[in-house]
């Protein structure tokens, strides 16, 4: 796992877009979708990522091609949800972290969490949590084998939508 550099925004970009309608519940739209990676997940966004010192972006690799991302964001937000779930300090969110699906059962989310669960530690962080879609059965069961457990809900707005999420957290 290696830190994303300015010549990775494109393919960077590219598997956020291939990824992130993955963990998107069956309610969500298709528009909605589409209008949070184009401003969420572009590849200006991610420039703007790179360069904001309170966020870590790290990638996985196979064969030279990034099959997959992680990011960190140091501190919690303004929520009321979130300050409730999250009570250690100093905290970091994981706030995005997809493989794609052809390199799913090959270690690489394993891989990318051990690479997380280091770098928040390098940072000094005590917590690390995380917001995690309350239908994505699947994701909730990958943290929970990695230590995070829920602690709370909160609220994700999805285009037009409101999504219910679950906080977990985990100790670094």
């Amino acid at each position: 796992m290696v830190a994303a550099v300015g010549a990775d925004l494109p393919e960077l970009a590219g598997v956020a877009a291939q990824t992130f309608p993955l963990a998107c519940p069956a309610t969500a739209s298709a528009d909605d979708i589409a209008a949070f990676i184009d401003q969420t997940l572009s590849e200006h966004r991610f420039r703007d990522y790179l360069a904001d010192p309170d966020r870590r972006v790290l990638t996985a690799r196979q064969d030279e091609r990034i099959v997959g991302y992680a990011m960190l964001i140091r501190g919690l937000p303004d929520d009321e949800d979130v300050q409730r779930a999250v009570t250690a300090r100093p905290a970091i969110e994981l706030s995005k972290m997809y493989v794609l699906p052809d390199s799913h059962g090959a270690g690489v989310s394993s891989a990318l969490m051990t690479a997380v669960l280091d770098e928040a530690r390098a940072i000094g962080a005590h917590i690390v949590w995380l917001g995690v879609n309350q239908q994505n059965l699947r994701a909730q069961r990958f943290y929970r084998k990695h230590g995070f457990k829920i602690n709370g809900t909160k609220t994700f707005r999805l285009g037009a939508g409101i999504e219910s999420d679950y906080v977990m957290v985990r100790p670094v």
